[in-house]
């Protein structure tokens, strides 16, 4: 399936976006799931998007953003208009999903990702789908890609982290090592969400737009999984780029201190499949990227790489 090669964007005044919500069990712990799409003509089938959050911000409040009056942060809006089936997940210990004593590391994630990519098949009636994951969200993607290569037909991975070596944020992580071994979750406020816009160029982003995702998040509680943070400072690299065989986009914000260019170049070079992109777009930051200011220029990435046509047959 070529992700996108028929998404066109409706005039409109005639799209009407349906939001649903979804569920799935992985053995006691029940996952929340979300689609939005245009709503379709019978047995219409669309290419599926699914986007996979984070270590501090749930699904929706990464993808889904809607302040008042304002769809303009949402991701998922954005691109169901384009005619993608838009669909992404709370993971163990996030947003509306099971709250364990699991601290949702890269590993709990994958294996919630085999929980519900087979229950969105299903739905959709579609084989595979096109991934995107940020930050940890695309260790996430790319480990599950490495072991269900046949469900992920293009993946984007942004603001990755290969091995963290020389990078800030990873040596700052380490130094908490033993907070995040003995704690499976860690604290959350809107501190901690002013720091992700703010730690690696400070004063770039709207406070009411860190104030509204703050009040977003918070209705969830005042912690968030430790798990991946932990996993980036003692247990990389957790994907093997020599196992992602499908199309890989790599897309670096020029400030980013999870990972620098160099390592991100290595496993640019080490990509099983000949079929890769690396871009890096100039003024972002690592934090907050979806519903930052420069937010259209990684959907501009997205969707040209998601439509690209297939190359032809030898």
């Amino acid at each position: 399936m070529t992700v996108g090669a028929s998404a066109q964007t409706p005039a409109a005044e005639t799209v009407q976006i349906k939001a649903e919500e979804h569920w799935v069990m992985k053995g006691p712990v029940k996952l929340y799931l979300y689609r939005k799409r245009i709503v379709p003509a019978a047995n219409e089938r669309r290419p599926v998007l699914f986007l996979v959050h984070g270590s501090t911000i749930s699904s929706r409040g990464t993808y889904d953003l809607i302040l008042p009056g304002n769809t303009d942060y949402s991701a998922m809006e954005h691109f169901a208009r384009l005619g993608y089936d838009v669909w992404t997940m709370d993971h163990e210990g996030y947003g509306h999903s099971s709250r364990t004593s699991d601290n949702s590391g890269i590993q709990t994630g994958v294996a919630d990702l085999k929980a519900a990519l087979p229950y969105v098949e299903s739905v959709t009636g579609q084989s595979s789908v096109a991934m995107f994951g940020e930050s940890s969200g695309a260790i996430r993607a790319g480990a599950f890609a490495m072991v269900e290569p046949n469900r992920v037909s293009r993946l984007i991975l942004h603001a990755f982290t290969y091995t963290g070596e020389k990078a800030p944020e990873m040596d700052r992580r380490r130094k908490n090592v033993e907070a995040y071994k003995a704690n499976p979750r860690r604290p959350f406020g809107l501190a901690q969400v002013r720091n992700m816009f703010d730690r690696d160029v400070a004063g770039k982003s709207d406070p009411a737009l860190i104030q509204a995702l703050a009040e977003s998040e918070l209705k969830f509680g005042d912690s968030v999984p430790s798990g991946t943070y932990l996993d980036m400072a003692i247990n990389m690299p957790m994907v093997d780029p020599a196992k992602l065989r499908c199309p890989v986009c790599l897309v670096r914000p020029e400030h980013d201190g999870n990972a620098t260019e160099e390592e991100l170049y290595t496993f640019f070079r080490a990509l099983g499949g000949s079929d890769k992109q690396f871009v890096l777009l100039h003024g972002m930051t690592h934090g907050g990227a979806m519903v930052g200011a420069h937010r259209k220029r990684l959907w501009h990435v997205m969707h040209t790489f998601f439509q690209g046509p297939p190359a032809p047959a030898a």
